[in-house]
Formats: structure tokens, C-alpha cells, sequence
């Protein structure tokens, strides 16, 4: 049964005079810190079937929660998100908390931007959206096959169509980009998205920021997912990573570059090693039986390099390594990140993608003339493709 947050703090107000708050979720804060602050007892939590309390280990700092007290102060209720499509649920029960899941409602809206560069894509993109996770994935997007300091000239134009998710009035998660132009001394540049992916206007792939697999010739025990909805049931739990089988002692390597950010126990994840990447990717390796000597918040490590082996730590059923992948801390499918061994779309996969290029080539061509003929400096289009229901 859904929760709708604004329907219940509109009941608890009217009820118990309830005061609705949101905050923001602080490096190092816990949820046995949050239900120690709100005197919740550790057993809402121990009541959970184990693979729901896996699931708590996915609060990660920076997020927007929302909670609602009585005019006493005691909580009545509280919304934390877990990725963009599914929050935490803690509430009063009788004389008690209970603690479930509860899908996310959103709206989303598309938008159109046609920009011409003064400064830097970056700074310009920036002061426009105010939207970093929107501005990091278009240069990851591009990293490889544009130097934007050299080649993107001022009067060079950008021009973007994506996604945006919003609840409450505030963006959620990442922005999904569609389609998008990148001007260098005037010479268009296109990329689109299909199946995950980006590629140019003849089909190969634009690699970005790709990870290699952490861990050699294991096989897939769990993929992932951001909860299906169930027929009858509702929605089911989503699963945030990838989970390869191997036996407990395998070498995991880290997928990609970058600095050590989290070496410790998280939760139902067991022994954890997180990684922070360039571009706001961070990778996560979980259910480790050990760490690599010298493993230390602080340390760089280098793509295929010996980080973890493989255990059955935390709440696993089995020996086997979680992998996720972040981008601005909102979980992504780490398949979706991971060097393809071609570049290049096959015949039929090519025919789809033709269609779908020409279309969203033909509409950035039209804002682009729209923008020329009515001498702009830039234009920003909201159009909106979900209902306003969302509101939480």
C-alpha cells in the first residue's frame, strides 16, 4: 500500500497538529543514529526480512529526507530516500515504530536547453541549471572525444534534451539526457542515448568514464534493478548493484580509478570498499571477506588493482561480491558502465537506432534555428510528461 507523504502529514496535521520538516542526511550519520536520536527501538529494524535491512545500507549523505513531528516533538513519521525510486518508511504503530519501503512519487519533465558558451560548458551550464549531476554526465558523456578547453570556442553552441525527475518541487536523482549537441569552432558534435548507452550519429559508441569488471570470470547471481512493479503485489524491492558468484577468497580489483572514500562495515553489506571516481561516479564493493593491505580512506588506487577478496560477510546467503555504481550518489546499472568488447551497434539494433537519431537530431536542429531567428543569448523549454500526482 502506498504511503503518499503529503496525504498523511495533510491527516497529521489535521489530527495531531504535526510539524513537517525535511533535512538534509549528514556524512557519518547512521539509522541506528537516527532511531537512537528519535528513541526508536534497534527491533523495528531486526524485525526486517534480511534482504530489507541489506537494503538500509543504501542512505548515503547529501540525501533529502522528509519527517513529520507532533507538537510535542516525537516523530510521528519520516520518508528517507534510497536511490530516486524508493525511500525508507518509519512510522508510529500503535505504541510503537514500524519500518517499510514505499516507491518514490515524482513528476518529470523534459527539458530543452540551447546555450551558447561565454565562459566554459561547465561555468554556463552551471549558472543556467544550477544542475551538477545534468553538467557532470554531459562531460563524462563526452569526455573521450572532445577537449572541451581546446576545442569549444566562445560563441560555440550546447544543445540538450533530457529528463528531469522532481518531488516536491526539488530535483530527484539524475538528469537522464537524450540527446545532446556539442559545438567545437562550429562543427556540431551529436550524441543520443540508446540502451544505456551513448553513441555518435553514425552509431559508435562515445565512450565516457567505462569501469572494467571487478572480478574475472564470475558468474551473474543477481542483476540490477530498480523494483518492477508487481501485477498484484505491488512494487518489489529493487536491488541496487550487481551480485557475482565466487567462491570466498577471489581477488576483486578495483574497476576503475580513483581514491578510496569508505574502507569498514556498512550494515547488511558487511565489509565495504567504496571508491570515489572523477565525474561524480563512485563504485562499492560489498560482502568482502578481507581487505587488500594498505586499503585506507585517502588511498589512490589504480583500475584493475588488487583492492578486496571475496566473502560472504553482513547479510549474504552466500560467498559473493555486490558491485555498485553511483553517479552523484543515485544508484545506475554498473552493466550499463562496463567496457563493451565492440563499439559498434549490429544491423538490426542499428535501424532502431537511425530512426531515434534522425528524430532527436531534427528537433536540437529546430531549437537551434528557433534560437537564431529570435536572437537569443540562450532558451530553456520545460515540457512537461508526467502528471503533477507526484508531489512527494
Amino acid at each position: 500500500m502506498k504511503r503518499y507523504f503529503l496525504i498523511l502529514c495533510v491527516a497529521y496535521q489535521a489530527a495531531f497538529g504535526a510539524v513537517v520538516s525535511n533535512q538534509i542526511w549528514e556524512s557519518g550519520s547512521t539509522l541506528f543514529g537516527f532511531f537512537q536520536k528519535y528513541n526508536i527501538p534497534a527491533s523495528v529494524y531486526y524485525d526486517l526480512p534480511p534482504e530489507d535491512r541489506e537494503l538500509t545500507s543504501e542512505i548515503y549523505a547529501g540525501v533529502r529526507y522528509y519527517t513529520a513531528f507532533s507538537e510535542e516533538g516525537s516523530l510521528l513519521q519520516a520518508l528517507i530516500p534510497i536511490g530516486d525510486g524508493m525511500q525508507i518508511h518509519i512510522f508510529r504503530y500503535k505504541d510503537g515504530y514500524k519500518m517499510d519501503f514505499t516507491p518514490i512519487a515524482y513528476f518529470e519533465n523534459e527539458q530543452r536547453i540551447v546555450l551558447p558558451i561565454q565562459r566554459s560548458i561547465y561555468q554556463d551550464l552551471m549558472e543556467v541549471t544550477d544542475d551538477q549531476g545534468l553538467v557532470n554526465e554531459l562531460l563524462n558523456a563526452y569526455k573521450n572525444s572532445i577537449s572541451f578547453n581546446r576545442t569549444v570556442l566562445k560563441g560555440d553552441k550546447v544543445a540538450l534534451i533530457y529528463n528531469r525527475k522532481y518531488r516536491l518541487g526539488k530535483p530527484l536523482g539524475n538528469a537522464q539526457i537524450k540527446a545532446a549537441m556539442v559545438e567545437t569552432n562550429k562543427k556540431p558534435n551529436y550524441l543520443f542515448a540508446y540502451n544505456g548507452r551513448y553513441y555518435d550519429i553514425k552509431g559508435k559508441e562515445i565512450e565516457g568514464f567505462l569501469l572494467s569488471m571487478p572480478i574475472v570470470g564470475a558468474r551473474i547471481s543477481s542483476k540490477f534493478s530498480l523494483g518492477r512493479k508487481h501485477p498484484i503485489l505491488g512494487f518489489v524491492r529493487p536491488h541496487y548493484g550487481v551480485d557475482y558468484a565466487a567462491p570466498k577468497g577471489t581477488v576483486v580489483s578495483a574497476a576503475g580509478s580513483g581514491t578510496i572514500i569508505f574502507v569498514g562495515q556498512k550494515g547488511g553489506y558487511g565489509n565495504v570498499i567504496e571508491v570515489r571516481h572523477e565525474n561524480g561516479i563512485k563504485t562499492v564493493y560489498a560482502h568482502l571477506n578481507s581487505f587488500a593491505p594498505g586499503m585506507k580512506v585517502g588511498k589512490y588506487v589504480k583500475k584493475g588493482q588488487y583492492i578486496a577478496k571475496v566473502g560472504n560477510t553482513g547479510l549474504s546467503t552466500g560467498p559473493h561480491l555486490h558491485f555498485g555504481v553511483y553517479k552523484n550518489n543515485q544508484p545506475v546499472n554498473p552493466l550499463g558502465n562496463i567496457k563493451a568488447a565492440t563499439k559498434e551497434l549490429d544491423k538490426s539494433h542499428k535501424e532502431q537506432f537511425a530512426k531515434l537519431s534522425d528524430e532527436f537530431k531534427g528537433q536540437i536542429e529546430t531549437i537551434l534555428a528557433q534560437v537564431q531567428e529570435e536572437q537569443r543569448e540562450s532558451i530553456v523549454v520545460s515540457l512537461p510528461v508526467g502528471g503533477a500526482e507526484g508531489l512527494q
